[in-house]
């Protein structure tokens, strides 16, 4: 390599590491981009996020704020990990086909804190086995809690049938509900505290209307009883919802259960939402058809005559459609956000990764423009709710500043997007720094790694190219060729492909490089050239 060239390449890359590192440490704000549930922390302007990453899954306490001219800023954030054979996000949500094991259920449970699913990795690393929840008490104070299994569970066929598809918390008798499939309903009672717990086992016999007890050692046939698949709780009426694979169900804070709908007594309700103001409930049902599923979204208001009612998509007139859009879409629900007297409803296509929100008002679903000729109802990547084309998992709404409900969405690689405005604008939270275009600019995030994890390199290029990523040694010795000459799409925010653009600390013969300064040279097919700048702690694999 030419000395004069070297010397330049020294003083340049010395120079971008001084005026960038606090902008660089002040993006750096998520365990990980690649985001699956958001949910409220608890005080104004805070946020729970969790992550799962190539190495392993973690939460990041987001503490945000809103400036005068209605920008979101991120004014602090912590994260803290789970342990490496444990995740709240099984990867059962990325193929299966049924709605209640597409989502990632989660609820805020009194001294308990924010409470997530747990799996463990079964023989084929697989994250595909239950193992009870996650408690997120606070920073440093992340509990992985196991929940018992009964002998009974021994005889069914997968362990995903008894997987947590729901959650759901009693304020009043401080018991945390656990929507279990064919295992029924677990209740998790701390009133005599979170580190003194009585748990208990219930299947639901829906012929008798009645649910009885699990024991531990029961042996008995589970296939007689109906699944329990997802739970929401009234705590103002005292009730809890369970959506069933026979019907919709009610059970008043007595223990007496009721029938909730006659509308849905026959079918397999996946969903079951409680919120708003006023109050109502939303509930999804899903069977196997000759398409992947047939699938419907119902809605009944609190104190309205009547049974549930499916809910309209409504054009730009406010005219409701004949054709069911819904299952014409083959979505399913992964979470909703109540503000007031609206709901945001975050959707997924079934067998495919198209994904958005869908604005639900007092009188259903509103188009938003005429595309084509058709009708548009998803807000998504085109409306700005995230400034990359990914798949949105999970939307809540929490309170962002005094007198201001926020609105929050994760996205698959693309970390949260966050509004101040009910969904008119939204602002990214990422773990990225501004870019210059054309390889004006390249940031290695994490600017600091051990050898096994990761650090993407960020970059963009302002017309579609093919790309080249090498890491050389202090001394400019060539260690390790990231890509070659692969595509890359031209891109406003980024074109580092998440996936692939990440250097791990090994060698081209996979050893652990030692510990020093690395550059990380992108070229392009158009003759632009940049250069980052990472630190390996060496380490093992």
């Amino acid at each position: 390599m030419d000395v004069n060239l070297y010397k330049a390449l020294r003083r340049s890359l010395a120079a971008v590491t001084l005026a960038s590192a606090g902008a660089l440490a002040a993006n750096q704000t998520l365990f990980s981009n690649w985001t699956y549930s958001v949910a409220p922390g608890g005080t104004d302007g805070a946020l729970w996020v969790f992550s799962r990453g190539n190495v392993n899954s973690g939460v990041t306490l987001l503490s945000l704020k809103v400036s005068a001219s209605g920008q979101v800023q991120v004014d602090d954030a912590v994260q803290d990990a789970v342990s490496d054979s444990t995740t709240a996000v099984q990867d059962g949500i990325f193929i299966d086909v049924n709605a209640e094991r597409r989502r990632i259920p989660v609820a805020s449970a009194g001294r308990l804190g924010t409470v997530f699913p747990m799996y463990g990795l079964k023989r084929d690393s697989s994250f595909l086995q239950p193992k009870g929840f996650i408690s997120v008490r606070g920073i440093g104070n992340v509990v992985e809690t196991p929940l018992e299994f009964p002998v009974a569970a021994e005889d069914v066929e997968s362990a995903m049938d008894y997987a947590v598809s729901g959650l759901a918390f009693d304020s009043s008798s401080s018991t945390l509900w656990i929507a279990r499939g064919i295992l029924g309903l677990t209740g998790y009672n701390i009133s005599k505290g979170a580190n003194d717990p009585k748990e208990f086992r219930l299947i639901f016999d829906r012929d008798s209307k009645s649910l009885d007890s699990l024991k531990l050692n029961a042996t008995k046939d589970l296939s007689k009883y109906t699944e329990v698949l997802d739970v929401a709780m009234d705590n103002d009426a005292g009730d809890l919802w369970l959506a069933t694979s026979r019907g919709l169900w009610k059970m008043a804070r007595d223990g007496k259960l009721s029938l909730a709908s006659k509308a849905l007594d026959t079918m397999r309700v996946t969903g079951v939402w409680v919120g708003g103001s006023p109050l109502q409930v939303i509930a999804e049902t899903q069977s196997k058809g000759k398409d992947p599923v047939v699938g419907a979204l119902w809605r009944k208001k609190a104190g309205a005559s009547g049974d549930f009612a499916k809910i309209p998509f409504l054009d730009l007139d406010g005219k409701a459609q004949k054709k069911d859009v819904y299952d014409n879409a083959d979505y399913t629900v992964s979470a909703i956000a109540f503000v007031g007297s609206m709901a945001f409803v975050g959707v997924r296509t079934v067998g495919g990764s198209v994904s958005g929100l869908l604005k639900l008002d007092s009188l259903g679903f509103r188009a938003y423009e005429v595309d084509e000729d058709e009708l548009a109802w998803l807000y998504g990547f085109e409306m700005g709710v995230t400034d990359r084309d990914v798949v949105i998992w999970s939307v809540t709404s929490f309170p962002l500043a005094k007198g201001m409900t926020g609105l929050a969405v994760a996205a698959d690689g693309n970390g949260v997007s966050v509004s101040a405005d009910t969904g008119k604008t939204w602002t990214p939270v990422l773990n990225r720094a501004k870019l210059g275009g054309d390889l004006g600019t390249v940031r290695m995030v994490p600017s600091v790694i051990t050898a096994g994890s990761e650090s993407l390199v960020s970059y963009k290029v302002s017309k579609d190219s093919k790309i080249t990523i090498e890491v050389f040694s202090y001394d400019m010795r060539k260690v390790r060729k990231i890509v070659k000459s692969a595509p890359r799409f031209a891109d406003k925010s980024r074109s580092t492909n998440a996936r692939e653009d990440v250097w791990d600390g090994l060698d081209d013969y996979g050893n652990p490089c030692t510990m020093g300064v690395y550059y990380v040279r992108v070229k392009d097919n158009h003759g632009h050239v940049g250069w980052g700048k990472v630190m390996s702690l060496g380490g093992g694999r």
